[in-house]
């Protein structure tokens, strides 16, 4: 088992076949990343129909990236957790509510600042 972590140092092709590959395991794995993939292209949809700033684009492409990136290191969190015991361990179950934690604060962020910057935008339509 010590020889798998052991090898030698990866070209910068394999390191990003790697990322990928985690890229689509974690979008397969996940439902919930599916939900939120969901709300990014409502939102990208809703941002690029209200025409947004450029700043504003760069604030929610941000929050999206922050919220699509806690969701993967939750689901790493998730996978590790199983492989290191299936049974019920409290302190794994601590750290994976944590994590979860972590998303739900990252997507309500996310939300927030959605809200800032289109509602005025919406609202101003109908004035």
């Amino acid at each position: 088992m010590a020889d798998d972590f052991s090898r030698a140092p990866r070209s910068w092709t394999a390191k990003f076949c790697g990322a990928f590959r985690g890229l689509l395991v974690g979008t397969r794995r996940q439902t919930s990343f599916a939900v939120h993939l969901v709300f990014t292209l409502a939102v990208v949809a809703a941002a690029g129909w209200l025409r947004v700033s450029r700043l504003e684009w760069c604030l929610l492409i941000l929050c999206i990236g922050v919220v699509l990136s806690a969701e993967m290191f939750n689901s790493a969190l998730e996978t590790l957790a199983r492989a290191i015991d299936t049974q019920y361990n409290r302190h794994l179950a601590d750290g994976l509510d944590i994590a979860s934690a972590a998303v739900l604060l990252s997507a309500a962020g996310a939300a927030l600042c959605g809200l800032l910057i289109l509602v005025p935008r919406v609202l101003g339509l109908f004035q």
